[in-house]
Protein backbone atom coordinates (compact mmCIF):
# COMPACT_ATOMS: atom_id res chain seq x y z
CA UNK A 1 0.00 0.00 0.00
CA UNK A 2 2.80 2.36 0.91
CA UNK A 3 4.56 1.57 -2.37
CA UNK A 4 1.40 2.49 -4.35
CA UNK A 5 1.08 5.80 -2.51
CA UNK A 6 4.77 6.53 -3.09
CA UNK A 7 4.47 5.80 -6.80
CA UNK A 8 1.34 7.94 -7.09
CA UNK A 9 3.08 10.85 -5.35
CA UNK A 10 6.15 10.37 -7.56
CA UNK A 11 4.10 10.64 -10.75
CA UNK A 12 2.26 13.76 -9.48
CA UNK A 13 5.53 15.48 -8.62
CA UNK A 14 7.11 14.43 -11.90
CA UNK A 15 4.17 15.82 -13.87
CA UNK A 16 4.26 19.11 -11.93
CA UNK A 17 7.98 19.58 -12.43
CA UNK A 18 7.63 18.74 -16.10
CA UNK A 19 4.92 21.39 -16.41
CA UNK A 20 7.17 24.01 -14.88
CA UNK A 21 10.07 23.05 -17.09
CA UNK A 22 7.84 23.40 -20.13
CA UNK A 23 6.46 26.81 -19.07
CA UNK A 24 7.12 29.36 -21.77
CA UNK A 25 9.14 32.47 -21.05
CA UNK A 26 8.67 35.77 -22.84
CA UNK A 27 10.80 38.83 -23.41
CA UNK A 28 8.76 41.99 -22.84
CA UNK A 29 9.61 45.37 -24.38
CA UNK A 30 7.85 48.68 -23.74
CA UNK A 31 7.22 51.12 -26.60
CA UNK A 32 5.88 54.54 -25.56
CA UNK A 33 4.76 57.95 -26.75
CA UNK A 34 4.86 61.17 -24.73
CA UNK A 35 3.97 64.75 -25.60
CA UNK A 36 6.70 66.63 -23.71
CA UNK A 37 4.66 69.88 -23.83
CA UNK A 38 6.80 72.86 -24.71
CA UNK A 39 10.25 71.37 -24.25
CA UNK A 40 12.11 74.60 -25.04
CA UNK A 41 15.60 75.65 -23.99
CA UNK A 42 16.41 79.20 -22.88
CA UNK A 43 18.36 80.16 -26.01
CA UNK A 44 16.87 82.60 -28.50
CA UNK A 45 16.72 80.53 -31.69
CA UNK A 46 15.38 81.58 -35.14
CA UNK A 47 11.88 80.25 -34.43
CA UNK A 48 8.92 81.54 -32.48
CA UNK A 49 10.42 80.75 -29.07
CA UNK A 50 10.24 84.25 -27.56
CA UNK A 51 7.62 83.12 -25.03
CA UNK A 52 10.05 80.52 -23.68
CA UNK A 53 12.97 82.80 -22.88
CA UNK A 54 13.99 84.30 -19.51
CA UNK A 55 12.50 87.60 -20.70
CA UNK A 56 9.43 85.98 -22.26
CA UNK A 57 5.89 85.49 -21.00
CA UNK A 58 6.79 82.19 -19.31
CA UNK A 59 9.92 83.63 -17.61
CA UNK A 60 11.62 80.41 -18.67
CA UNK A 61 14.88 80.32 -16.74
CA UNK A 62 17.72 77.82 -16.80
CA UNK A 63 16.57 76.46 -13.42
CA UNK A 64 13.05 75.86 -14.74
CA UNK A 65 14.38 74.24 -17.90
CA UNK A 66 16.54 71.80 -15.99
CA UNK A 67 13.69 71.01 -13.61
CA UNK A 68 11.51 70.23 -16.64
CA UNK A 69 14.20 67.86 -17.97
CA UNK A 70 14.44 66.14 -14.59
CA UNK A 71 10.66 65.76 -14.43
CA UNK A 72 10.44 64.28 -17.92
CA UNK A 73 13.28 61.87 -17.22
CA UNK A 74 11.50 60.68 -14.09
CA UNK A 75 8.38 59.85 -16.06
CA UNK A 76 10.05 58.40 -19.15
CA UNK A 77 12.16 55.89 -17.27
CA UNK A 78 9.13 54.62 -15.35
CA UNK A 79 6.64 54.26 -18.22
CA UNK A 80 5.32 50.72 -18.36
CA UNK A 81 7.35 49.51 -15.40
CA UNK A 82 5.78 47.29 -12.75
CA UNK A 83 6.70 44.39 -10.48
CA UNK A 84 7.44 42.18 -13.50
CA UNK A 85 8.67 44.76 -16.01
CA UNK A 86 11.68 46.67 -14.67
CA UNK A 87 13.09 48.10 -17.90
CA UNK A 88 12.49 51.60 -19.20
CA UNK A 89 10.91 51.86 -22.68
CA UNK A 90 13.14 50.66 -25.51
CA UNK A 91 11.50 53.17 -27.88
CA UNK A 92 9.90 56.52 -27.05
CA UNK A 93 8.18 58.79 -29.54
CA UNK A 94 8.06 62.43 -28.48
CA UNK A 95 6.32 65.65 -29.50
CA UNK A 96 6.57 69.41 -28.79
CA UNK A 97 10.37 69.36 -28.96
CA UNK A 98 12.19 72.58 -29.88
CA UNK A 99 15.37 71.05 -31.32
CA UNK A 100 17.88 68.24 -31.07
CA UNK A 101 19.75 70.09 -28.34
CA UNK A 102 16.96 69.71 -25.79
CA UNK A 103 16.89 65.97 -26.49
CA UNK A 104 20.64 65.74 -25.97
CA UNK A 105 20.16 67.47 -22.62
CA UNK A 106 17.32 65.08 -21.79
CA UNK A 107 19.19 61.83 -22.47
CA UNK A 108 22.07 63.11 -20.29
CA UNK A 109 19.81 63.35 -17.25
CA UNK A 110 20.98 61.05 -14.41
CA UNK A 111 17.84 58.92 -14.63
CA UNK A 112 18.19 58.56 -18.41
CA UNK A 113 21.93 57.93 -18.75
CA UNK A 114 21.91 54.27 -17.59
CA UNK A 115 19.63 53.39 -20.50
CA UNK A 116 21.94 54.95 -23.13
CA UNK A 117 19.30 56.46 -25.42
CA UNK A 118 19.99 57.39 -29.02
CA UNK A 119 18.12 60.15 -30.87
CA UNK A 120 16.36 60.42 -34.23
CA UNK A 121 15.24 63.99 -34.93
CA UNK A 122 14.53 66.32 -37.84
CA UNK A 123 13.55 69.98 -37.80
CA UNK A 124 9.96 70.46 -38.91
CA UNK A 125 8.54 73.51 -40.74
CA UNK A 126 6.09 74.05 -37.88
CA UNK A 127 5.64 77.77 -37.19
CA UNK A 128 6.15 77.32 -33.44
CA UNK A 129 9.37 75.46 -34.13
CA UNK A 130 8.25 72.26 -32.42
CA UNK A 131 9.13 68.84 -33.79
CA UNK A 132 8.58 65.13 -33.28
CA UNK A 133 11.44 62.76 -32.50
CA UNK A 134 12.27 59.27 -31.33
CA UNK A 135 14.52 58.03 -28.54
CA UNK A 136 15.75 54.45 -28.46
CA UNK A 137 17.88 52.24 -26.26
CA UNK A 138 20.99 51.57 -28.31
CA UNK A 139 21.49 48.08 -26.93
CA UNK A 140 18.05 47.00 -28.13
CA UNK A 141 17.28 49.05 -31.25
CA UNK A 142 19.49 49.65 -34.29
CA UNK A 143 18.11 52.20 -36.80
CA UNK A 144 18.65 51.22 -40.42
CA UNK A 145 16.84 54.16 -42.05
CA UNK A 146 14.87 57.24 -41.07
CA UNK A 147 13.08 60.00 -42.93
CA UNK A 148 10.80 62.94 -42.20
CA UNK A 149 7.77 63.07 -44.49
CA UNK A 150 6.11 66.50 -44.86
CA UNK A 151 2.39 66.90 -44.33
CA UNK A 152 1.36 69.20 -47.18
CA UNK A 153 -2.00 70.73 -46.30
CA UNK A 154 -3.63 73.96 -47.39
CA UNK A 155 -6.38 76.15 -46.07
CA UNK A 156 -9.80 75.46 -47.54
CA UNK A 157 -11.39 78.84 -48.29
CA UNK A 158 -14.86 77.34 -47.86
CA UNK A 159 -13.92 76.28 -44.35
CA UNK A 160 -12.62 79.79 -43.67
CA UNK A 161 -15.95 81.26 -44.71
CA UNK A 162 -17.97 78.80 -42.62
CA UNK A 163 -19.53 79.75 -39.31
CA UNK A 164 -16.73 80.24 -36.81
CA UNK A 165 -16.68 77.95 -33.80
CA UNK A 166 -15.59 78.96 -30.35
CA UNK A 167 -11.82 78.61 -30.52
CA UNK A 168 -10.26 76.02 -28.26
CA UNK A 169 -7.60 77.24 -25.84
CA UNK A 170 -4.31 75.74 -26.95
CA UNK A 171 -0.66 76.70 -27.16
CA UNK A 172 -0.51 74.91 -30.49
CA UNK A 173 -1.99 77.48 -32.86
CA UNK A 174 -2.42 76.70 -36.55
CA UNK A 175 -0.35 79.15 -38.60
CA UNK A 176 -1.27 79.70 -42.26
CA UNK A 177 1.21 81.21 -44.73
CA UNK A 178 0.52 83.59 -47.61
CA UNK A 179 0.32 80.64 -50.01
CA UNK A 180 -2.41 79.15 -47.75
CA UNK A 181 -0.19 76.28 -46.66
CA UNK A 182 -0.60 75.13 -43.07
CA UNK A 183 2.94 74.58 -41.82
CA UNK A 184 2.85 71.77 -39.28
CA UNK A 185 4.90 68.82 -38.08
CA UNK A 186 6.33 66.23 -40.43
CA UNK A 187 5.67 62.52 -39.85
CA UNK A 188 8.81 60.70 -38.75
CA UNK A 189 9.37 57.19 -40.10
CA UNK A 190 12.13 55.11 -38.51
CA UNK A 191 12.98 51.57 -39.60
CA UNK A 192 15.32 49.46 -37.54
CA UNK A 193 16.06 46.21 -35.78
CA UNK A 194 14.49 45.68 -32.36
CA UNK A 195 16.53 42.88 -30.82
CA UNK A 196 17.31 41.72 -34.35
CA UNK A 197 13.76 41.94 -35.74
CA UNK A 198 12.73 44.67 -38.17
CA UNK A 199 10.07 47.14 -37.05
CA UNK A 200 8.85 50.42 -38.53
CA UNK A 201 7.97 53.29 -36.18
CA UNK A 202 5.89 56.30 -37.24
CA UNK A 203 5.84 59.32 -34.92
CA UNK A 204 3.03 61.85 -35.47
CA UNK A 205 1.84 65.16 -34.07
CA UNK A 206 -1.18 66.12 -36.13
CA UNK A 207 -2.52 69.69 -36.54
CA UNK A 208 -4.22 71.12 -33.48
CA UNK A 209 -7.86 72.07 -32.98
CA UNK A 210 -7.01 75.76 -33.02
CA UNK A 211 -9.98 77.59 -34.54
CA UNK A 212 -12.39 74.84 -33.56
CA UNK A 213 -12.65 71.08 -33.98
CA UNK A 214 -14.84 71.08 -37.12
CA UNK A 215 -12.96 73.85 -38.89
CA UNK A 216 -9.58 72.19 -38.31
CA UNK A 217 -10.74 68.60 -38.82
CA UNK A 218 -9.84 68.48 -42.56
CA UNK A 219 -6.18 69.08 -41.63
CA UNK A 220 -6.12 66.05 -39.33
CA UNK A 221 -8.06 63.98 -41.84
CA UNK A 222 -5.31 64.70 -44.36
CA UNK A 223 -2.73 63.70 -41.76
CA UNK A 224 -4.55 60.41 -41.28
CA UNK A 225 -4.54 59.77 -45.02
CA UNK A 226 -0.82 60.53 -45.21
CA UNK A 227 -0.13 58.10 -42.35
CA UNK A 228 -2.06 55.44 -44.25
CA UNK A 229 -0.08 56.15 -47.44
CA UNK A 230 3.18 55.75 -45.54
CA UNK A 231 2.04 52.38 -44.21
CA UNK A 232 1.06 51.26 -47.70
CA UNK A 233 4.48 52.33 -49.01
CA UNK A 234 6.19 50.26 -46.31
CA UNK A 235 4.06 47.25 -47.23
CA UNK A 236 5.07 47.57 -50.88
CA UNK A 237 8.68 47.07 -49.81
CA UNK A 238 7.86 44.35 -47.28
CA UNK A 239 4.35 42.79 -47.26
CA UNK A 240 5.10 41.32 -43.81
CA UNK A 241 6.32 44.57 -42.28
CA UNK A 242 5.61 45.26 -38.61
CA UNK A 243 4.42 48.86 -38.19
CA UNK A 244 3.75 50.93 -35.08
CA UNK A 245 2.00 54.27 -35.62
CA UNK A 246 2.08 56.54 -32.58
CA UNK A 247 1.52 60.15 -31.70
CA UNK A 248 -0.54 63.03 -30.40
CA UNK A 249 -3.25 63.00 -33.04
CA UNK A 250 -5.31 65.89 -31.62
CA UNK A 251 -8.29 63.67 -32.38
CA UNK A 252 -9.97 60.89 -30.49
CA UNK A 253 -10.00 57.23 -31.45
CA UNK A 254 -13.50 57.70 -32.91
CA UNK A 255 -12.71 60.64 -35.21
CA UNK A 256 -12.71 60.43 -39.01
CA UNK A 257 -8.95 61.03 -39.23
CA UNK A 258 -8.29 57.83 -37.28
CA UNK A 259 -11.23 55.61 -38.30
CA UNK A 260 -11.26 56.45 -42.02
CA UNK A 261 -7.89 58.10 -42.68
CA UNK A 262 -5.75 55.46 -41.00
CA UNK A 263 -8.46 52.82 -41.07
CA UNK A 264 -7.94 51.80 -37.44
CA UNK A 265 -10.20 49.09 -36.00
CA UNK A 266 -11.67 48.61 -32.54
CA UNK A 267 -11.43 44.81 -32.47
CA UNK A 268 -8.61 42.52 -33.52
CA UNK A 269 -11.12 40.33 -35.35
CA UNK A 270 -11.98 43.28 -37.62
CA UNK A 271 -8.39 43.76 -38.79
CA UNK A 272 -7.65 42.36 -42.23
CA UNK A 273 -4.30 41.98 -44.00
CA UNK A 274 -2.43 45.33 -44.05
CA UNK A 275 -4.96 46.61 -41.52
CA UNK A 276 -4.46 48.52 -38.26
CA UNK A 277 -5.56 47.75 -34.71
CA UNK A 278 -6.08 50.57 -32.20
CA UNK A 279 -6.13 49.29 -28.60
CA UNK A 280 -6.87 52.77 -27.29
CA UNK A 281 -10.35 52.86 -28.79
CA UNK A 282 -11.66 50.35 -26.25
CA UNK A 283 -9.82 52.20 -23.50
CA UNK A 284 -11.56 55.43 -24.54
CA UNK A 285 -14.93 53.66 -24.49
CA UNK A 286 -14.17 52.63 -20.91
CA UNK A 287 -13.64 56.26 -19.90
CA UNK A 288 -9.85 56.43 -19.83
CA UNK A 289 -8.08 59.63 -20.90
CA UNK A 290 -4.62 60.89 -21.80
CA UNK A 291 -5.62 64.56 -21.51
CA UNK A 292 -8.50 66.74 -20.30
CA UNK A 293 -10.22 69.81 -21.68
CA UNK A 294 -13.25 71.65 -20.27
CA UNK A 295 -13.77 68.90 -17.70
CA UNK A 296 -13.91 66.19 -20.36
CA UNK A 297 -11.25 63.56 -20.91
CA UNK A 298 -10.18 62.01 -24.20
CA UNK A 299 -7.38 59.95 -25.69
CA UNK A 300 -5.51 62.00 -28.30
CA UNK A 301 -2.28 60.11 -27.61
CA UNK A 302 -2.50 56.75 -29.33
CA UNK A 303 -0.34 53.84 -30.45
CA UNK A 304 -1.73 51.70 -33.29
CA UNK A 305 -0.22 48.47 -34.56
CA UNK A 306 -0.28 46.62 -37.86
CA UNK A 307 -2.08 43.33 -38.44
CA UNK A 308 1.31 41.61 -38.50
CA UNK A 309 1.76 42.43 -34.80
CA UNK A 310 -1.51 40.82 -33.66
CA UNK A 311 -1.21 37.47 -35.41
CA UNK A 312 -1.28 34.29 -33.36
CA UNK A 313 1.93 32.84 -32.05
CA UNK A 314 4.82 34.51 -30.28
CA UNK A 315 7.78 33.21 -32.22
CA UNK A 316 8.38 36.82 -33.32
CA UNK A 317 7.39 40.20 -31.87
CA UNK A 318 3.69 40.56 -31.06
CA UNK A 319 1.51 43.22 -29.47
CA UNK A 320 0.44 42.20 -25.96
CA UNK A 321 -1.40 45.08 -24.27
CA UNK A 322 -1.57 48.87 -23.90
CA UNK A 323 -1.76 51.41 -21.12
CA UNK A 324 -1.79 55.05 -20.06
CA UNK A 325 0.87 56.01 -17.54
CA UNK A 326 -0.77 58.34 -15.01
CA UNK A 327 0.81 57.89 -11.60
CA UNK A 328 -0.33 60.15 -8.71
CA UNK A 329 2.81 62.33 -8.78
CA UNK A 330 1.88 63.39 -12.35
CA UNK A 331 -1.63 64.55 -11.44
CA UNK A 332 -2.90 67.91 -10.18
CA UNK A 333 -4.22 67.33 -6.65
CA UNK A 334 -6.24 70.48 -5.98
CA UNK A 335 -7.84 73.57 -7.48
CA UNK A 336 -9.81 74.01 -10.67
CA UNK A 337 -7.79 71.40 -12.54
CA UNK A 338 -7.76 68.69 -9.90
CA UNK A 339 -7.33 65.31 -11.62
CA UNK A 340 -5.74 66.83 -14.73
CA UNK A 341 -2.13 66.15 -15.77
CA UNK A 342 0.24 68.31 -13.70
CA UNK A 343 1.60 70.78 -16.24
CA UNK A 344 3.79 73.88 -16.05
CA UNK A 345 2.33 76.89 -14.27
CA UNK A 346 3.57 80.20 -12.94
CA UNK A 347 4.22 78.58 -9.56
CA UNK A 348 5.38 75.11 -10.52
CA UNK A 349 7.36 73.32 -13.22
CA UNK A 350 5.17 70.33 -13.95
CA UNK A 351 5.41 67.44 -16.37
CA UNK A 352 3.04 67.78 -19.33
CA UNK A 353 -0.60 68.41 -20.13
CA UNK A 354 -0.70 64.88 -21.57
CA UNK A 355 -0.17 61.51 -19.93
CA UNK A 356 2.17 59.20 -21.85
CA UNK A 357 0.82 56.06 -23.48
CA UNK A 358 2.56 52.75 -24.08
CA UNK A 359 2.27 49.24 -25.44
CA UNK A 360 4.06 46.02 -24.56
CA UNK A 361 5.62 43.90 -27.28
CA UNK A 362 6.39 40.30 -26.36
CA UNK A 363 8.34 37.48 -27.92
CA UNK A 364 8.82 33.89 -26.80
CA UNK A 365 12.30 33.21 -25.49
CA UNK A 366 14.02 30.08 -26.77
Amino acid sequence: MRIRKFLALFFVLSSTLAGFSQAKKFAVKTVAFYNFENLFDTINNPNNDEEWLPTGAQHWTSAKYHQKLENLARVITQIGTNDQQKDAPVIIGGAEIENRGVLEDLVKQPKMKPWDYGIVHFDSPDKRGIDVAMLYQKKHFKPTSYINIPLLIYRDQKAEDAKKEKEEATDDKIEISKDNRVYTRDILLVTGLLDGEEVNIMVNHWPSRSGGEKKSSPFREEAGRLARKIMDSVYKVNPNAKIICMGDLNDGTYNKSVKEGVGAKLKKTEVKQYGVYNPFEQMAKEGNASLFYRDAGDIFDQIMVSETLIKEGYESLRYWKAGIYNKPFMIQTDGQYKGYPLRHSANEVGFSDHFPVYIYLIKEMK
